[in-house]
């Protein structure tokens, strides 16, 4: 069962079965060893480093997972810190806050409400994946067995952090919408996700926000729509509401709301690499020749953008994982993923759904103009968006298309990136599937549908999103 629920970033599957509470205890003792060993071994001797947060969102099915998996910290000797039912970000707050050596949030994130799983984070919030520490986990939980359970007497407390959470969040927000100076209309859709416990504790007294909610019921653990911003026709809801209401902007989150896609006044979808272009100039104005960290997978006009505002862009492979590593080795002071994920140093260099959410309404208040207007200048090339092909042998299959692009300039930081000048793609295959994922660029719309029937013969057949 072990092995049907661990994935390369996290652990995630159907519940009952595979995922069950026996599996749960296994994993909550096997994680309570892994970060507890690897911070000793790091050299802390700090008592909160026998601590471990514990988080859970509103599935029907985490608190009796969330009870399992802490009996098994429990059961290992480790410390339980239980913040309740909150988002994924404030998990990393808790660690962070609190000084402990990992935590463990019970979701499945953006899957339908019949999965549920785990996301598991050591010192500092450091993503555990399984290059990161998760196969060890796995190994580990695979040696004991609840039925045997020996109980080491480690113990539990409830911490309530949002007034703490809520503080830090709101150093993100400008100061006129603090204050009401300025007010910005949005439209927010929760996906009946913890966006809708997260943005009534941490936005409601906000006086300049004038907030329209979707979807913030909560209490089911069903959902209304997929809680997947980046399927378009999940956002369909926002987008009419948008028009509807004449709102300056709308935001929909996932299911743990640690990601977040925004629409433009006209409900027109912005894509995450485009927000990131345009926030990253407020970032290195306060933080001058800072770096900033971007998936390969982005415009080009994102790294042109960050060397025109005088930072350094970090190219990265495509996950959190490698997204953390590369802004806390590089010092980067901001990051942006075409999934959602944005990333901050003053975070922890961590993501967070919320502080993204504060930090595009702060930059369109100090704006002059819609924020379809701020974001005009970061379309300078057509996108293909992420196109799914199906094929058995994904190695073959790339090889055909290096060999078919003598000319190009290859790049092998994640799948095979071909640059040709005036057009480039990038094609990375599946983790879990048979499937080779393109985004390509181009001058404009014509070029980029004739070139990608061009790439299209080398990779098997078309998968409708």
């Amino acid at each position: 069962m072990l092995g049907k629920v661990f994935k390369a970033y996290d652990v995630r599957a159907i519940y009952p079965k595979p995922l069950s509470e026996k599996l749960a205890w296994q994993i909550g003792h096997a994680a309570a060893r892994y970060l507890t060993e690897h911070a000793a071994d790091a050299g802390f001797d700090d008592p909160m480093m026998r601590h471990v947060v514990v988080g859970r969102d509103m599935r029907t099915s985490s608190p009796s997972l969330a009870e399992a998996l802490k009996m098994g910290v429990r059961d290992y000797g480790a410390h339980v810190v239980d913040v309740g039912m909150v988002d994924t970000p404030l998990v990393y707050f808790a660690i962070n806050h609190l000084g402990c050596c990992g935590g463990v949030q019970v979701t499945a994130s953006h899957n339908p409400a019949n999965y549920n799983g785990f996301k598991v984070s050591g010192m500092k919030a450091r993503p555990i994946g399984m290059t990161t520490g998760l196969d060890e986990i796995r190994r580990y939980a695979a040696v004991v067995d609840r039925d045997k359970r020996i109980s080491a007497g480690g113990r539990e407390e409830q911490r309530g952090l949002w007034d703490a959470y809520r503080d830090h969040v709101l150093r993100f927000l400008d100061e006129s919408l603090l204050d009401g100076s300025k007010t910005i209309h949005v439209v927010i859709d929760a996906s009946n996700g913890m966006a809708g416990t997260m943005i009534p504790e941490v936005f409601s007294k906000v006086r300049g926000l004038k907030i329209t909610k979707l979807n913030f019921d909560n209490s089911t653990g069903e959902f209304v729509h997929e809680p997947n911003p980046l399927v378009e026709a999940n956002l369909q809801q926002l987008q009419d509401k948008v028009r509807s209401t004449r709102a300056d902007l709308g935001f929909c989150f996932d299911g743990d709301a640690d990601r977040c896609i925004a629409v433009d006044e006209q409900a027109q979808i912005i894509g995450c690499d485009l927000l990131t272009a345009w926030l990253s100039s407020g970032f290195l104005q306060a933080s001058p020749k800072s770096a900033v960290v971007y998936d390969l997978r982005s415009t080009k006009s994102l790294p042109e953008m960050i060397t025109e505002a005088g930072g350094k862009a970090i190219r990265s492979r495509v996950g959190h994982v490698f997204m953390k590593q590369e802004m806390a080795d590089h010092n980067a002071v901001f990051g942006g993923e075409l999934s959602g994920h944005f990333y901050f140093r003053d975070n922890f260099f961590a993501d967070s759904g919320a502080i993204a959410f504060a930090t595009v309404v702060s930059t369109l208040a100090r704006a002059d103009g819609p924020l379809s207007e701020q974001i005009q200048p970061t379309r300078r090339y057509a996108q293909s968006g992420e196109i799914n092909f199906e094929t058995e042998d994904k190695d073959a299959a790339i090889d055909d298309l290096v060999d078919a692009f003598p000319s190009a300039e290859i790049e092998e930081l994640d799948g095979v990136t071909l640059d040709l000048g005036d057009w480039w793609f990038n094609v990375r295959s599946s983790n879990t599937e048979p499937l080779l994922r393109l985004n390509l660029e181009a001058p404009d719309r014509l070029a980029v549908d004739a070139y990608v029937e061009q790439v299209a013969q080398y990779l098997g057949r078309r998968v409708a999103h």
